[in-house]
């Protein structure tokens, strides 16, 4: 199984063994392969992408990237392209993917209201993919969950890990 994603992925802003790839092993038994990258948007996700599938090829990918598109102000077209690429690259690999929405910038964020942009949604039904929606707009809009604006902490990181448990077994996954 693969999680593809940027520092969220990691686990910036807690210990390691805290990040979600590693809580979503230990509370699954599954080996998870973390293709998080700081930093990374989804053209760089895209481009390193057909080396992990190659190399791991994972029947599950779990794709969380976007947020540094956001952050960078990428045009969401783009942002958009790209991670259609990487879901159907996902899928022409045979692997399932489970889609997870990133909140997107918009004037209630300032407020602390967070909402995952529309693309996710937009490119979880075209290409017939389970979305797992809200769960970063959750912790990132709570102060108690956050190390800063744009990371968890270690309660946000096993919030998020809950709430993916909840969408693999709504999808059938798990």
């Amino acid at each position: 199984m693969l999680v593809l994603g940027d520092s969220l992925a990691v686990g910036v802003g807690a210990p390691p063994h805290q990040a979600f790839p590693q809580l979503l092993a230990q509370q699954t038994g599954w080996n998870v392969v973390n293709g998080g990258v700081s930093g990374d948007t989804s053209a760089q996700a895209l481009q390193r992408l057909p080396q992990l599938l190659a190399g791991h090829r994972p029947a599950l990918v779990i794709v969380s990237i976007g947020g540094n598109d956001f952050l960078r102000r990428v045009p969401a077209t783009r942002t958009r392209a790209q991670i259609d690429q990487i879901v159907q690259l996902c899928q022409q690999a045979g692997a399932q993917v489970l889609l997870v929405g990133v909140p997107g910038l918009n004037v209630l964020a300032a407020a602390g209201v967070l909402r995952d942009h529309p693309l996710y949604d937009e490119i979880a039904e075209e290409r017939g993919v389970p979305l797992l929606a809200d769960a970063w707009s959750v912790v990132l809009a709570s102060e108690d969950l956050r190390s800063d604006q744009v990371h968890g902490n270690a309660q946000g990181y096993a919030l998020f890990t809950q709430k993916l448990l909840e969408g693999l077994r709504s999808a059938g996954m798990l």
